[in-house]
Protein backbone atom coordinates (compact mmCIF):
# COMPACT_ATOMS: atom_id res chain seq x y z
CA UNK A 1 0.00 0.00 0.00
CA UNK A 2 1.60 3.83 -0.67
CA UNK A 3 1.15 6.75 1.18
CA UNK A 4 -1.19 8.40 -1.05
CA UNK A 5 -3.41 5.01 -0.74
CA UNK A 6 -3.36 5.07 2.83
CA UNK A 7 -4.05 8.92 3.62
CA UNK A 8 -0.87 10.16 4.25
CA UNK A 9 0.85 12.43 1.90
CA UNK A 10 4.32 12.92 1.09
CA UNK A 11 5.74 16.05 3.00
CA UNK A 12 6.95 17.56 0.14
CA UNK A 13 3.55 17.84 -1.39
CA UNK A 14 2.16 19.30 1.70
CA UNK A 15 4.86 22.61 1.36
CA UNK A 16 3.47 25.23 -0.17
CA UNK A 17 4.69 26.37 -3.58
CA UNK A 18 7.67 27.88 -3.58
CA UNK A 19 6.52 30.27 -1.03
CA UNK A 20 8.63 33.62 -1.36
CA UNK A 21 11.09 31.75 -3.74
CA UNK A 22 11.97 32.79 -7.17
CA UNK A 23 11.22 30.13 -9.70
CA UNK A 24 13.71 29.72 -12.77
CA UNK A 25 11.16 31.72 -15.38
CA UNK A 26 11.36 34.57 -13.17
CA UNK A 27 8.44 34.39 -11.27
CA UNK A 28 7.96 34.97 -7.59
CA UNK A 29 6.02 32.69 -5.76
CA UNK A 30 4.99 34.89 -3.50
CA UNK A 31 3.66 37.51 -5.73
CA UNK A 32 6.66 40.20 -5.33
CA UNK A 33 7.21 40.43 -8.85
CA UNK A 34 3.12 41.09 -9.48
CA UNK A 35 1.80 44.71 -9.86
CA UNK A 36 1.51 46.49 -6.85
CA UNK A 37 4.57 45.21 -4.60
CA UNK A 38 7.63 46.84 -4.41
CA UNK A 39 10.73 45.51 -6.86
CA UNK A 40 13.17 43.52 -4.79
CA UNK A 41 15.78 44.06 -6.51
CA UNK A 42 18.72 46.40 -5.02
CA UNK A 43 19.77 49.64 -7.08
CA UNK A 44 23.51 49.26 -8.38
CA UNK A 45 23.98 52.98 -7.06
CA UNK A 46 22.33 53.62 -3.20
CA UNK A 47 21.29 57.40 -3.31
CA UNK A 48 21.46 59.49 0.10
CA UNK A 49 17.93 59.72 1.67
CA UNK A 50 17.27 63.59 2.22
CA UNK A 51 14.30 64.53 4.77
CA UNK A 52 12.60 67.53 5.14
CA UNK A 53 12.55 69.80 8.19
CA UNK A 54 8.99 69.15 8.36
CA UNK A 55 9.56 65.35 8.53
CA UNK A 56 11.97 65.32 10.91
CA UNK A 57 9.57 67.43 13.46
CA UNK A 58 7.05 65.05 12.85
CA UNK A 59 8.87 62.45 13.38
CA UNK A 60 10.26 63.73 16.41
CA UNK A 61 6.63 64.66 17.84
CA UNK A 62 5.41 60.91 17.40
CA UNK A 63 8.93 59.77 19.18
CA UNK A 64 8.24 61.83 21.97
CA UNK A 65 4.56 61.11 22.09
CA UNK A 66 5.73 56.99 22.33
CA UNK A 67 4.77 56.19 25.85
CA UNK A 68 4.36 52.06 25.34
CA UNK A 69 7.45 49.45 25.13
CA UNK A 70 7.97 48.93 21.69
CA UNK A 71 6.05 51.81 20.41
CA UNK A 72 9.25 53.80 19.44
CA UNK A 73 10.87 50.51 17.89
CA UNK A 74 7.68 49.88 15.40
CA UNK A 75 7.89 53.75 14.33
CA UNK A 76 11.24 53.66 13.38
CA UNK A 77 11.22 50.42 11.74
CA UNK A 78 7.90 51.85 9.79
CA UNK A 79 9.90 54.80 8.80
CA UNK A 80 12.73 53.32 7.83
CA UNK A 81 15.44 55.17 10.57
CA UNK A 82 17.52 54.67 13.22
CA UNK A 83 17.93 55.59 16.47
CA UNK A 84 20.77 57.78 15.34
CA UNK A 85 18.81 59.75 13.33
CA UNK A 86 16.66 61.11 16.17
CA UNK A 87 19.29 61.31 18.63
CA UNK A 88 20.41 63.76 15.66
CA UNK A 89 17.12 65.45 15.06
CA UNK A 90 16.65 65.94 18.76
CA UNK A 91 19.98 67.94 18.93
CA UNK A 92 19.68 69.86 16.21
CA UNK A 93 15.65 71.12 17.06
CA UNK A 94 16.77 72.32 20.87
CA UNK A 95 20.49 74.56 19.19
CA UNK A 96 17.77 75.72 15.98
CA UNK A 97 14.58 76.45 15.65
CA UNK A 98 12.84 75.30 12.25
CA UNK A 99 14.81 77.01 9.90
CA UNK A 100 17.81 75.47 11.97
CA UNK A 101 17.07 72.00 11.12
CA UNK A 102 17.43 72.19 6.58
CA UNK A 103 20.40 70.18 5.46
CA UNK A 104 23.65 71.38 5.87
CA UNK A 105 25.32 71.15 2.69
CA UNK A 106 28.61 68.88 2.68
CA UNK A 107 31.92 69.26 1.77
CA UNK A 108 34.35 72.37 2.08
CA UNK A 109 32.69 75.66 3.02
CA UNK A 110 33.17 78.20 0.45
CA UNK A 111 35.63 80.61 1.15
CA UNK A 112 35.23 84.18 2.06
CA UNK A 113 36.79 86.91 -0.60
CA UNK A 114 38.78 89.31 1.57
CA UNK A 115 37.26 92.76 0.47
CA UNK A 116 40.23 94.33 -0.74
CA UNK A 117 40.65 92.22 -3.19
CA UNK A 118 37.85 94.15 -4.81
CA UNK A 119 39.59 97.34 -4.33
CA UNK A 120 42.91 95.90 -5.48
CA UNK A 121 41.05 94.69 -9.06
CA UNK A 122 39.33 98.19 -9.71
CA UNK A 123 42.51 100.27 -9.12
CA UNK A 124 44.37 98.19 -11.13
CA UNK A 125 41.75 98.22 -14.45
CA UNK A 126 42.28 101.93 -13.51
CA UNK A 127 45.83 101.98 -13.77
CA UNK A 128 45.60 99.97 -17.20
CA UNK A 129 43.33 102.35 -18.77
CA UNK A 130 45.61 104.69 -17.41
CA UNK A 131 48.73 102.99 -19.44
CA UNK A 132 46.96 102.78 -22.78
CA UNK A 133 46.22 106.20 -22.76
CA UNK A 134 49.75 107.09 -22.24
CA UNK A 135 51.11 104.80 -24.23
CA UNK A 136 48.74 106.68 -27.27
CA UNK A 137 49.95 109.61 -26.35
CA UNK A 138 54.35 108.52 -26.29
CA UNK A 139 52.93 107.56 -29.93
CA UNK A 140 51.49 110.45 -30.93
CA UNK A 141 54.22 112.72 -30.18
CA UNK A 142 57.37 110.09 -31.24
CA UNK A 143 55.25 110.90 -35.02
CA UNK A 144 54.92 114.90 -34.53
CA UNK A 145 58.80 114.84 -33.79
CA UNK A 146 59.35 112.63 -36.74
CA UNK A 147 57.76 114.52 -38.92
CA UNK A 148 59.25 118.17 -37.88
CA UNK A 149 62.46 116.40 -37.91
CA UNK A 150 63.27 116.68 -34.24
CA UNK A 151 65.82 114.07 -33.25
CA UNK A 152 64.44 111.58 -29.60
CA UNK A 153 66.67 110.51 -27.92
CA UNK A 154 66.27 106.51 -27.27
CA UNK A 155 65.91 105.85 -23.67
CA UNK A 156 66.24 101.88 -22.80
CA UNK A 157 62.79 99.99 -21.91
CA UNK A 158 61.66 99.24 -18.81
CA UNK A 159 61.04 95.88 -20.11
CA UNK A 160 64.17 95.05 -21.66
CA UNK A 161 66.14 95.39 -18.63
Amino acid sequence: MSREQDGTKDEMTMLPETEGARRATGVFGNGAGAPGHPDPEVPAKAKRRRFTAEYRLRILKEADACKNTGDLGALLRREGLYSSNLVTWRKQRDARALSGMKAVRRGPKPKAADPRVKQLEKENARLQRRLKQAEAIIEVQKKVAEILGIPLKSQPDDENE
